[in-house]
């Protein structure tokens, strides 16, 4: 079927990734936003980014590379500026005969295109359609300058010749086109630009007695990236506060901050944590790429029967959901998720958090600031006066908090938020630890979600293996449910740096509070006899769901262990 020339919302429909609803309402949101309907569409969680190329290509009648593959010798594209291909993310990347293949991103954008063909007049330009996140690993594999290095020569430098506190940090500007900076400025803007594309979630600074290291947090796991020399330590420190407007001259006390900025064209959010410690700072910067989020309920890793229990719990109009876990198990991402899903221009939804990760369109978010007195609880009193529907608290950390939740919940709101619990069943008796009533509880709340996150196997080095039967013992799995079962591993290659994994998913418990647990609840039960019932009623526990995403080939057995025993 030729679809070149339809608009982009009939293709998506004729190819059933969405209804014409979901596109009458991403562009009610586009006309608003002034984005565009793909854009739209991504932020939104609403399509993934290989579907929406898919679907551009056919519209542009270009062929769609999913992962082009780059043959070009390193000093084909020399006489190209870097800049250019961040700029206008296009880059050339392979040959046939004649013809040379171009990866481009906006079929729209022809002027980049152009250039290209007058750089490269010997050869007939064939431009195909490939993702933004592809064409930008392209380059930075294979086009950066010999200069770009980011440790080579730091051994020779003195920090006395870094003109560094005259430099002032432009918060719009791309830090891959400062190509004449300062070399501990490139430094610095280097180890943000790999962190940003080896999807690291965090960037540690960790000063000891006789050296600097710098690691990545990547899948949850650090690694250790880059050993600077330790006469570089104040000036590498003084770079990042000064991007994150921080008080240079003070380091005896903790500090918080942020920086926003741009790689390429992504938009890339930090929050920066500096500690004084012994040896000196350390600072932790939290990367948040606003660019890459997609809040979709369907990419989170939830099974199919836990998505539509959960799905049913949360189209309920009144009632608190929590959900639980540990710090850094994804509980925000969850209820970003489960706003996105249940948005509408009907409702009213306001949140409250500490901090604001991520802005949602259509949603009003407010910002807790303890230093006047804007607690969560202060600022559900006020989301209270603003008629809500919906209502999201970042998190519950006190009583108060707790029974104006509950209240809202009781007088016709839909409450969502998170408690710091193990597991699903001990959300309840943290409650009431907190000195919840228990009718209260029983009357409120509609369902406990709990969640770990654990590290996908690497699909590139994926291997089958027979586990030992002291080990599936171990898990609980009957012997003659394991004659056929397999789990598998990953051996480690370049394509994962030889850890054996390559993203992250999640394991989840759901707890539906029913008739018999509500009873158990206001008997103040403890959360191993409500565990018991809520599996006899279907419960999934976070175990079970592990083991089977072990079974399906999505993560290991040790993965599993690590974060649920």
């Amino acid at each position: 079927m030729d679809l070149s020339g339809k608009k982009l919302g009939e293709i998506i429909v004729i190819r059933n990734m969405l209804t014409e609803k979901d596109i009458l309402s991403a562009l009610k949101i586009k006309k608003e936003s002034g984005l565009r309907l793909g854009e739209t569409l991504l932020q939104k969680g609403l399509i993934t980014e290989d579907n929406l190329y898919l679907c551009l290509a056919e519209q542009s009648g270009l062929d769609y590379e999913s992962k082009p593959e780059f043959t070009l010798k390193k000093d084909f594209l020399e006489r190209i500026p870097v800049k250019f291909f961040n700029r206008n993310l296009i880059v050339p990347f392979k040959t046939a005969g004649k013809k040379l293949y171009v990866a481009i991103t906006d079929p729209l954008d022809v002027l980049p295109v152009d250039d290209i063909r007058n750089f490269f007049s010997e050869y007939k330009i064939v431009t195909v359609l490939s993702t933004a996140d592809e064409v930008r690993k392209i380059i930075f594999e294979n086009i950066r300058r010999p200069e770009d290095s980011s440790a080579d020569g730091l051994d020779n430098l003195n920090p006395n010749d870094f003109d560094l506190l005259t430099n002032t940090f432009d918060e719009t500007e791309d830090i891959l086109d400062m190509a004449n900076e300062a070399p501990i400025i490139k430094f610095v803007n280097t180890i943000i630009t790999e962190s940003v594309t080896e999807n690291a979630s965090d960037i540690h600074i960790e000063p000891y007695e006789k050296n600097l290291i710098i690691r990545f947090r990547i899948d949850g796991i650090l690694y250790q990236r880059f050993d600077p020399p330790k006469k570089l330590q104040s000036a590498i420190i003084s770079r990042i506060k000064i991007m994150s407007n921080l008080n240079i001259a003070e380091n005896r006390l903790p500090q918080d901050g942020r920086i926003q900025l741009k790689i390429g064209k992504k938009d890339i959010d930090i929050r920066v944590s500096v500690f004084p410690t012994h040896f000196g700072e350390r600072i932790v910067l939290r990367i948040l790429n606003k660019s890459d989020m997609s809040f979709d309920l369907s990419n989170l890793g939830l099974s199919r029967e836990i998505m539509q229990r959960f799905e049913k719990v949360i189209s309920i109009p009144h009632g608190i959901t929590m959900v639980t876990g540990p710090t850094g198990s994804g509980k925000s991402t969850t209820l970003y998720a489960v706003l996105n899903k249940i948005y509408s221009p009907e409702i009213n939804i306001l949140t409250v958090e500490d901090p604001i990760e991520y802005q949602l369109n259509g949603i009003g978010q407010m910002q807790v600031k303890p230093k006047i007195d804007l607690t969560f609880a202060a600022g559900l009193r006020s989301i209270l006066r603003q008629d809500p529907d919906v209502i999201m608290v970042g998190e519950i950390r006190d009583v108060e908090t707790a029974e104006i939740a509950v209240q809202s919940a009781l007088t016709g709101h839909s409450v969502f938020s998170t408690i710091h619990t193990n597991d699903a069943a001990s959300a309840i008796t943290r409650l009431l630890d907190m000195g919840v009533e228990p009718f209260l509880i029983a009357s409120s709340v509609n369902s406990f979600i709990a969640q770990r996150l654990v590290r996908k196997i690497c699909p590139h080095c994926k291997k089958a293996y027979k586990p030992a039967p002291s080990l599936l013992k171990e898990l609980g799995v009957k012997s003659a449910d394991s004659k056929n079962l397999k789990f598998y591993e990953g051996k480690g290659c370049e394509k994962c740096f030889n850890t054996g994994y390559q993203g992250r998913t999640g394991i989840y418990e759901l707890l539906v509070v029913s008739n018999s647990i509500k009873k158990l609840i206001i008997d103040k039960s403890d959360s191993d006899a409500i565990k018991k019932q809520a599996v006899l009623e279907g419960m999934v526990t976070l175990l079970q769901d592990g083991i089977t995403k072990a079974a399906n080939g999505i993560t290991s057995i040790d993965e599993i262990l690590r974060v649920t025993v």
